[in-house]
């Protein structure tokens, strides 16, 4: 364990640091959650490079952990707030959030992410609540969407609250945006706020064009 401490401490001040990741709450989160246990054990070398990692038999995988700190850092969140992360494979971005003092909840359709979720949080030691189905609306301040979608996840905007805010990757490859979503009355508007790239969600591509 104490290599995998050193490595941990590596990724925050090789990786989180130099993308513009200053939250203190979020880089002592990552410093304390153990990445390692979020991947398969002989995936576990792999934790801390500066790379998605595909979860073998699902079809999700781990965003790189300069991504998704960034993301969490850009939602501004506030102790006690419900947060949700939705899509996010073993839960590696709910535990982040749970630790940095939110009541976070974990929405994993795949059944197969889903159930290493259930073992790689009680391995992290974290209290996040796993969605066996869609929660209800308006039940949260702050969703992550932990993969990239080609088209917005407009089915997830009714799940916020009044001010609430929706973090996702926008678009696949190069011309991948992250975009900060907020509610404000009917209306929910985003805003491109930096590049980043993140593993495709199946659910969310864009519909093939019909073609004459």
């Amino acid at each position: 364990m104490q290599g995998f401490t050193g490595l941990r401490r590596n990724m925050v001040d090789c990786q989180l640091r130099t993308y513009d990741v200053t939250d203190r709450a979020v880089l002592t989160a990552a410093d304390e959650v153990p990445r390692e246990v979020f991947v398969p054990e002989n995936l576990a070398y792999l934790a801390y490079l500066d790379q998605s990692i595909e979860l073998p038999g699902t079809g999700r995988a781990l965003m790189t952990p300069m991504v998704i700190a960034r993301m969490i850092q850009v939602l501004d969140l506030q102790p006690g707030e419900d947060a949700l992360e939705y899509g996010g494979g073993t839960g590696y971005g709910a535990a982040l959030m749970d630790r940095m003092g939110m009541k976070a909840t974990l929405w994993e359709p795949d059944d197969a992410a889903r159930g290493l979720a259930v073992a790689a949080l009680t391995a992290a030691g974290s209290r996040v609540a796993i969605a066996e189905k869609e929660p209800a609306k308006g039940s949260f301040d702050a969703i992550l969407v932990s993969g990239a979608c080609e088209v917005e996840p407009k089915n997830l905007f009714s799940l916020l609250r009044q001010e609430g805010r929706l973090i996702v990757v926008e678009g696949i490859g190069r011309s991948a945006r992250v975009k900060l979503y907020q509610k404000s009355g009917e209306v929910v508007a985003g805003r491109t706020v930096f590049d980043a790239a993140a593993p495709e969600l199946a659910e969310f591509r864009r519909p093939p064009a019909f073609v004459f």
